[in-house]
């Protein structure tokens, strides 16, 4: 029953349980290998999946300061963890900045973008929505 993420090139000690009866995470490990790995230093951004099932993804994504997320959507109804730092989250009706210890939600299909003002690491979460159960 247990689904594991593969080692690769980027994480060569990256074999480890991703799905399960009960997957433990130790996030501040995770964060300190993802500041550790080459996509940190070359670009603005790393992220790893931590849990992936068919009923819900949880990432944990690292920006460095400036860093955005352009304009999208999603099909999941999405929720957004800080950890450490601070963002601004928009979507076209509303803005908010969001600062460590803090959380927001949002549904499917709602078009919203992403601004680091410093460096930044937050929890993803993505919860499917089913076909007849859409906004």
């Amino acid at each position: 029953m247990e689904k594991y993420n593969e080692a690769t090139i980027q994480r060569p000690n990256g074999h480890r349980v991703i799905d399960g009866l009960i997957v433990n995470i130790d996030l501040p490990i995770l964060v300190e290998q993802i500041r550790k790995e080459k996509a940190w230093e070359c670009s603005d951004r790393n992220a790893v999946t931590i849990f992936k099932s068919n009923r819900m993804r949880i990432v944990l994504i690292a920006l460095h300061k400036g860093a955005q997320m352009l304009e999208h959507k999603t099909d999941d109804i999405i929720s957004l963890q800080i950890l450490d730092g601070q963002v601004q989250f928009n979507t076209i009706k509303q803005s908010a900045v969001l600062n460590k210890g803090q959380m927001i939600t949002l549904h499917e299909g709602i078009p919203h973008s992403l601004l680091a003002i410093e460096e930044t690491v937050f929890l993803l979460t993505l919860t499917p929505v089913a076909e007849g159960q859409r906004l």
